[in-house]
């Protein structure tokens, strides 16, 4: 934006005029940039705003900066003035005005009486090339301009997402009222008071120290750069966002309470018939096997009943919020017993489905000999009595039984391979 350079040879009447030509076109540009600086909306809304923190801080300094910059200004005008006034004395200047002229359009000719520095600092006078002067109003510009650019930013994008969050909340406080989500009685209740404070004190600090919520762009320079720091509204939101899911898991569970009740008291009751039916086995694997290590079953689960109980009552007085958590455990409970009871009849029944399975073998390798035409074989009858002798008596003794199945196998192999008797009689 400079017009000329360091004193020098006297310039001539063209370069006079050109400089002159600039300065004028430099004049209208300062003039037009500080009469958009003051009638900037975010330099009206940080004169009557009620400033705390960073922002008072720099606006106070910013103050002072944009008065010094019209007293700048001023001299400029004055100095800018003064010069076209020497221009005007005569159509073809003389060498003593072009001397004059040259000095004042490129020495230290302005003089800026004594004014109060951003830093608060005062100084008696400065005295300025129209140059230097020029450079010294940008600098100030810049700083001042992206003052309130900056605020102004974090103003059109911080409070009006607040409310609308706000607006939010409460529609969702009010969501939650009606399914029994209070404070101090469920957690998400006491979560939407947090965010109600927590938004209350964002959108008061925002308001009141706006600085203190820009992030600046890396490496940028220009007026404004950077963004409103939304990390604190993000928080609250996100928070905002996990209550409003769980206070509508509630509402679906008083919507389907009902049945999920039955479904958990049919999977609570085929457990219970479970159990019975493996106490029953158990007597009965202990009256018909011998020598085997039948495991003891349980009874039904009567803390289960219990808060089964519970959850009915909860349902029958509306509070969705108690009996939301206590549905979920009772269901996973609920499934986990039903297998534990099968589980067990599994067990209990295992001798049973171990002599079945020996009684299949055998009765397989008889079907197996009968085919060779070898069934009437005394031998083998011998060996096939013994082995169904142990299986269809009570109690049986399995490890006994498994030892007699195993001979006949293994007599029946022999003889269907064409082993010799005398091999056959060393079993």
């Amino acid at each position: 934006m400079g017009v000329a350079g360091p004193p020098g040879p006297v310039m001539d009447r063209d370069e006079v005029d050109r400089a002159l030509a600039r300065l004028g076109a430099e004049h209208k540009a300062v003039e037009d940039s500080l009469l958009a600086l003051q009638d900037h909306a975010g330099r009206r809304l940080l004169e009557g705003a009620e400033l705390t923190g960073t922002t008072r801080e720099r606006w106070a300094a910013t103050e002072r900066t944009i008065a010094l910059l019209w007293t700048y200004f001023d001299a400029y005008t004055a100095a800018l003035r003064d010069i076209h006034e020497v221009r005007a004395r005569r159509r073809w200047p003389g060498r003593e005005d072009l001397a004059e002229l040259t000095e004042r359009l490129r020495g230290e000719s302005v003089v800026v009486p004594g004014a109060q520095l951003p830093d608060g600092q005062a100084r008696l006078s400065e005295r300025f090339t129209l140059e230097r002067l020029v450079a010294r109003m940008n600098e100030l510009y810049a700083a001042s301009l992206d003052m309130v650019v900056t605020a102004d930013a974090v103003w059109s994008a911080l409070p009006a997402r607040i409310d609308l969050l706000a607006a939010e909340l409460n529609r969702t406080r009010s969501l939650a009222r009606s399914v029994g989500v209070r404070p101090g009685e469920h957690p998400a209740g006491d979560d939407l008071e947090a965010i109600t404070e927590e938004l209350a004190e964002l959108r008061t600090r925002v308001v009141s120290d706006p600085l203190a919520f820009w992030r600046p762009a890396a490496g940028s320079s220009a007026p404004g750069g950077g963004r409103p720091d939304t990390d604190r509204y993000d928080r609250a939101a996100r928070a905002l966002e996990d209550v409003r899911r769980e206070i509508e898991a509630v509402l679906q569970v008083r919507q389907d309470s009902e049945a999920r009740l039955l479904r958990l008291r049919d999977v609570l009751s085929r457990a219970d018939r479970t159990l019975a039916e493996a106490r029953t086995a158990r007597g009965e694997v202990l009256a018909k096997i011998a020598a085997s290590e039948v495991p003891a079953v349980s009874g039904p689960p009567t803390v289960l009943q219990e808060r089964l109980a519970t959850a009915a009552e909860y349902r029958r007085h509306a509070q969705w919020h108690r009996l939301s958590p206590l549905l979920e455990a009772l269901e996973q409970e609920a499934e986990e017993e039903l297998l534990r009871a099968r589980e067990s009849l599994t067990a209990v029944t295992a001798p049973l489905a171990v002599r079945a399975e020996l009684r299949g073998r055998l009765d397989a390798y008889k079907a197996k000999v009968a085919r060779h035409g070898l069934a009437e074989d005394p031998f083998l009858m011998e060996r096939y009595d013994a082995a169904r002798r142990m299986l269809w008596s009570a109690p049986c003794d399995l490890r006994a039984a498994e030892q007699a199945v195993l001979r006949y196998q293994q007599a029946a192999a022999d003889m269907l391979s064409g082993s010799a008797p005398g091999d056959r009689r060393g079993y």
